[in-house]
């Protein structure tokens, strides 16, 4: 499966994936810590922090460890929620903490083949910051993410 990322708007991101796998399966991969444990980050990393207060108003925090060290934490808040259908939530990045949050809303859709499409519509504080992210790795670290998903995922 391929991971796409599209800027298709100002200060808008979109990330879409198709993964072979039902939606409960895929919003439990995403919403529940133990699993999230299990693929988050990329794979020369640690994840060290996932927590999930899954709930309107309730906060999140996810983050990896570096081998010397460094942190890379990303936290926010659930805005709404509708179950095996759509997150709502901000985002920021934990070292960098006087930036604006990240807007981000996240989808998982049934496909005909018993699939689901998630996609990640996310809404940055100015096109700046948005392609400072990806000129940075994003887009390298989320696809490999999503590929340790798509594997968790077959072992659920």
């Amino acid at each position: 499966m391929v991971t796409l990322l599209t800027t298709p708007a100002d200060r808008e991101l979109v990330i879409t994936r198709t993964f072979d796998a039902p939606p409960a399966r895929v919003w439990e991969a995403w919403t529940v810590s133990e699993h999230v444990r299990e693929w988050y980050g990329v794979s020369g990393m640690t994840t060290t922090v996932v927590d999930i207060d899954l709930r309107p108003g309730g906060a999140w925090r996810w983050g990896q460890t570096a081998p010397d060290g460094q942190e890379f934490v990303f936290a926010g808040e659930y805005e709404d929620i509708v179950p095996v259908e759509r997150l709502d939530y901000t985002e920021v990045f934990e070292q960098m903490p006087d930036g604006e949050p990240v807007r981000v809303t996240l989808t998982f859709d049934a496909t005909p083949e018993g699939g689901t499409a998630l996609t990640s519509t996310s809404f940055w504080p100015s096109n700046e910051i948005r392609d400072q992210a990806l000129a940075a790795g994003m887009e390298a670290g989320v696809k490999e993410q999503y590929d340790r998903l798509a594997e968790h995922l077959k072992s659920m």
